[in-house]
């Protein structure tokens, strides 16, 4: 699998396509197992924990801000449990934080606790350490590839380029591709050691793609924004309809791109299908 600045176009279109939550059905799972769970232990909501998973769920799954990164998403939850359940010391620490950070990781996150010493700092930091293990630890029986996505990559490899474009750390990205077989039908991985979604779209056109051949596949709003600011299509994996969503891939979406018939209703109708999906 090459690296963006070995990659050439080879074909005329290029299908840009999420990981988690988009082709591998990981997010749900890693939220759900993880995520909330480690927030619920590591600040000690455990008398209110049905309540605040789901709406942990909701901020980072089944609304408008779905694949919020998970700094932000800690962030927000807090500040609601805070007014709600119980206080949270120093969460406006934390809000600033992620507000202001140029980069939102652990190794930011923990240049910070070495500044600022702030208590929360360096209880966001651990919860993330402890996400990362439990996400670890899940079996890779539970982290399959959504149906028909194998298929609906293959099918577009025939007549453009594609790309994994993902937020996701690339180590994991690629394993979990290649144990798969999805890998052979993809030319190059962008993944969170190259920059934001739109910052490698933007690379990636830089190989002489015009904008009405470029289709961005996601499933969060922040896949919608990347192509948006780029320029190029959006086609969008709807939450709990994945399936159905990449088989209309197949028999239209991809067409209409070579067509030239993907510009106006049937953008309009994807993106608004898009956006009532999430509550938008």
């Amino acid at each position: 699998m090459g690296k963006i600045e070995d990659f050439r176009r080879k074909k005329d279109y290029l299908v840009c396509v999420d990981s988690d939550g988009c082709a591998m059905d990981t997010m749900d799972i890693k939220h759900i197992r993880c995520f909330g769970p480690c927030m619920v232990a590591e600040w000690g909501l455990e008398p209110w924990a049905e309540e605040i998973l789901a709406r942990w769920n909701d901020i980072n799954l089944y609304t408008m801000t779905r694949g919020i990164n998970r700094f932000k998403g800690l962030a927000m939850a807090l500040g609601e449990i805070d007014g709600k359940y119980a206080p949270i010391e120093g969460i406006e620490d934390l809000r600033h934080w992620a507000e202001t950070s140029p980069e939102l990781s652990n190794p930011a996150l923990q240049k910070a606790v070495d500044e600022t010493d702030k208590p929360i700092l360096k209880k966001a930091l651990r919860w993330s350490k402890a996400v990362n293990e439990a996400i670890n630890a899940l079996p890779d029986s539970e982290k399959l590839p959504y149906p028909g996505v194998k298929e609906a990559l293959a099918y577009a490899h025939e007549r453009a380029d594609v790309a994994i474009v993902s937020s996701a750390n690339a180590e994991a990205v690629l394993e979990e591709w290649e144990k798969y077989g999805l890998l052979p039908h993809t030319d190059v991985v962008c993944a969170q050691d190259v920059g934001s979604k739109a910052f490698c779209i933007a690379e990636l056109m830089k190989r002489g793609y015009a904008p009405d051949h470029v289709l961005m596949c996601g499933d969060a709003p922040g896949d919608m924004d990347a192509a948006k600011k780029n320029g190029v299509f959006y086609f969008p994996i709807r939450v709990r309809q994945e399936k159905e969503s990449w088989q209309e891939f197949v028999a239209e979406g991809f067409d209409r791109l070579l067509d030239g018939a993907y510009a106006g209703a049937y953008q309009q109708a994807k993106i608004a299908a898009f956006l009532e999906n999430l509550g938008g």
